[in-house]
């Protein structure tokens, strides 16, 4: 039974006296001892490298112990937890709740190595928990302030040596990982903030998220559902079970380089996750002493590597939003669609996790298996990685591998996932050979025609088998069901609409992107249809985006977007809509071809489309916070959603200048 809330009164609000509090102390000595300042220093020294040291005594650290390399800790630690780990106030997600002890763990590091460390924080929304709410609209835009404000904390720390970065989830990590790149003069360390267990006879993080539409079709009862959504969690903290975006953005990081070998995916709160954060802040400490900086290790070379990566383990589309945006940081050029496309063509798929199948294993059996090293192994017998790039561990990725390969830590992980769960590693994360046999495809197709002349994005690799042809290509016709918001088109499938979506519709969801409402993902109605027995014979197109854990025919990114003029904003209910999804070849097509039953084409679709004018209800979310439309016309003039939704100084800048401001 929820208690019912004990209201404050007014007398306990505006008491008549001080109860129980004391008097007032107004003055104390204040810290014993001596800052170590030398005449130099007081000569040369700007007056806030010297204040900050009074602050440093004034916060309890030993003034004699002053004078050494400080290093800043930063992360996306939320919520207030006692020391035996009960909620004081919540999180907002598991992914931040045991952040601090990761940070804790590396400061004692640090300390016991005779560094001084600082700490600071910038805590992240869960997108899980925003779903289907306004809170959406503000998770992409989220990503960009997160980056700016730490890369404001790391530069308003003047006299800092190097950074560690700790973060998990979909913005946090991205965010992390630009700010690290946007400064890479320093030395710099990723640290995973590792991810949740699966719950014993529970459901993931990701198909529970569909109970509202399976308590919609009867296929859960009340019970049922209040049962299956209280056991999710495995473990309190850490990132969903799933190669969703949280975990493919630990992947990316320490395929980039920034994090230490085999510290993605991790296990929250168990042994070997806070000793990942001890090797993190000793790979910083090597990195300082040997003068190696973000920028030595964060190359055009390293992107490449993380693309291939990401594409061998089967990875969230948002990393196409994530990866150019951290090389746009770090200044350097942004991989372009033709770039994905060739890597998605030439590199196979290697792991086995949810929730690309066959067998959906769980991202915890990921990393017992090998995680990015082992799957790197594999890579780098094909010849698909460039080995000279420098890692975080000081070494070449070369050596970094060659190490791997020998290590008793490797032997120690997998026979662990043998012992504990019965798989054999080769299972989880498989050789090429291996992979082609149980019919893995790779992972991305980007669909064109004349619904998306600028292109579109889908992960063919999590199309359910049973609606692809047995030559590897999905092909449908369907029948367009448009919708301007995310929640008719939810109402549509949970039956509560006059006209529910039935088998052979395609969902057509505008006014999503970037203009319209941020960008905000909508797995609220992929997961609606991955767990309804239906549901892999509906397709999904949309101009928004989609949840890293999102399967079935779901194309979205489409491009340009209802807003922009993009032909996506021409559709009408009963429009034939064909899509061609080859998963062997990665080629692609979304076309109008027809209205209701006359069937006309690409070619005659793409003259009507030309001759039609844009739905009346085009518009923008009535709800899009004036914060969100800022990043949107921002990003737009900086390159749009294939750019990576950044901010472009330059390109803005110049998109503003009026004549007379050559200067600004």
């Amino acid at each position: 039974m929820i208690e019912h809330e004990k209201v404050a009164t007014l007398a306990e609000i505006l008491p008549e006296a001080a109860a129980g509090t004391g008097p007032v102390i107004t003055r104390a000595r204040g810290p014993e001892g001596r800052l170590p300042f030398t005449a130099e220093m007081l000569r040369e020294s700007p007056s806030g490298n010297l204040f900050g040291w009074s602050q440093d005594a004034g916060m309890g650290w030993d003034p004699a112990k002053l004078g050494g390399k400080e290093v800043l800790i930063l992360s996306t630690q939320g919520g207030i937890r006692e020391a035996d780990g009960k909620p004081v106030a919540l999180g907002y997600h598991t992914g931040h709740w045991e952040v601090g002890l990761l940070v804790a763990a590396a400061a004692g590091e640090l300390r016991i190595r005779g560094y001084i460390p600082f700490a600071g924080f910038c805590t992240d929304p869960c997108d899980g928990r925003t779903q289907g709410t306004t809170g959406m609209m503000d998770s992409l835009p989220y990503r960009n302030d997160a980056a700016i404000v730490l890369r404001r904390l790391i530069r308003s720390l003047p006299t800092r040596r190097g950074v560690l970065g700790v973060a998990t989830c979909d913005k946090g990590l991205p965010a992390m990982m630009m700010a690290l790149a946007g400064v890479p003069e320093l030395p710099g360390v990723l640290v995973p903030g590792g991810v949740t267990l699966p719950a014993e006879g529970g459901e993931d993080a990701a198909a529970i998220q569909s109970i509202g539409a399976r308590f919609s079709h009867g296929m859960l009862t009340l019970d049922e559902a209040a049962e299956l959504a209280c056991r999710v969690c495995g473990s309190p903290g850490g990132g969903c079970q799933f190669l969703g975006t949280a975990a493919t953005s630990q992947v990316v990081a320490e395929a980039l380089g920034m994090a230490v070998p085999h510290s993605a995916l991790a296990p929250s709160g168990q042994a070997v996750w806070l000793e990942m954060a001890r090797r993190s802040a000793r790979a910083l400490t090597l990195l300082e002493s040997r003068g190696i900086s973000m920028g030595d290790i964060l190359t055009r070379d390293a992107l490449r590597n993380s693309m291939v990566v990401h594409a061998a383990f089967g990875g969230s589309t948002n990393l196409l939003l994530h990866i150019p945006a951290i090389a746009q940081a770090r200044g350097l050029p942004r991989p372009l669609l033709e770039d994905w496309i060739e890597i998605n063509r030439s590199v196979p798929r290697l792991v086995d996790a949810l929730p690309n199948g066959p067998r959906n294993h769980p991202t915890i059996r990921v990393f017992l298996a090998g995680g990015v090293p082992e799957v790197m192994l594999h890579l780098r017998r094909e010849g698909l990685l460039e080995e000279r790039c420098l890692t975080s561990a000081g070494e070449p990725l070369g050596r970094v591998l060659d190490w791997w390969s020998k290590s008793s830590l490797r032997s120690q992980v997998r026979e662990c996932l043998q012992r504990s769960d019965g798989i054999a590693p080769d299972e989880v994360i498989m050789s090429v050979e291996g992979a082609a046999n149980r019919g893995l495809t790779s992972t991305v197709t980007f669909p064109c025609g004349n619904l998306a002349p600028e292109g579109s994005v889908i992960k063919s690799t999590a199309i359910d088998p049973g609606v692809v042809g047995a030559d590897g290509v999905y092909r449908a016709v369907c029948n367009a069901r448009v919708f301007t918001t995310e929640r008719e088109a939810i109402a549509a499938i949970k039956g509560q609409a006059a006209e529910p979506i039935r088998p052979g519709d395609v969902i057509v969801l505008i006014c999503r992107g970037p203009l319209g409402a941020g960008m905000e993902e909508t797995y609220q109605v992929t997961a609606a249809l991955r767990h309804l027995p239906w549901g892999k014979r509906v397709a999904v197109i949309t101009d928004g985006r989609f949840s890293g854990i999102s399967t079935g025919a779901c194309i979205g990114h489409v491009s340009p977007e209802a807003l922009a003029g993009g032909p996506i904003g021409k559709v009408l209910d009963g429009d034939r809509i064909s899509i061609l999804v080859d998963r062997v070849r990665l080629e692609g097509s979304i076309d109008l071809v027809g209205h209701k039953e006359a069937i006309f084409g690409p070619d005659e679709g793409a003259r009507v489309l030309a001759q039609r004018t844009p739905r009346s209800d085009l518009r923008a979310d009535p709800q899009l916070p004036d914060d969100t439309r800022l990043w949107a016309a921002l990003q737009l003039a900086s390159g749009g959603t294939w750019g990576g939704c950044v901010y472009d100084a330059g390109a803005i800048a110049s998109a503003l200048r009026r004549p007379g401001q050559e200067g600004l």
